[in-house]
């Protein structure tokens, strides 16, 4: 990571410095490191940071990002937006129903 230093302001490159390594992660990553994070609770940590990315996008509304990005993958047959039911808030994500699976392939031929 490289920053200019111009006109000698100091404070101006700390500034930039410090916007840097907030955008790459370096900060969250010295606090993760701070103590020893057992395989378990990293398997956990990995996994819900994985949900979490997976979900923004649905809480933005941009389902073609997310039916593009689980297709990629073959993993997603049908992505279909259906109305909640009453019950649910209005805030609630439940209205999408994820048929996930493989894709079916087709017979080898032998």
């Amino acid at each position: 990571m490289q920053v200019f230093v111009r006109d000698n302001n100091v404070e101006q490159a700390l500034r930039v410095l410090k916007k840097k390594m907030q955008r790459e992660g370096v900060f969250r990553e010295m606090k993760r490191r701070r103590f020893y994070e057992k395989p378990s609770e990293q398997a956990a940590r990995e996994k819900n940071e994985a949900v979490r990315r997976f979900r923004r996008p649905l809480a933005r509304g941009q389902f073609s990002m997310v039916r593009s990005r689980l297709r990629a993958k073959s993993q997603i047959t049908t992505l279909t937006a259906r109305p909640s039911p009453p019950s649910a808030s209005a805030n609630s994500h439940a209205n999408l129903y994820f048929q996930i699976g493989r894709k079916p392939r087709p017979a080898c031929l032998l």
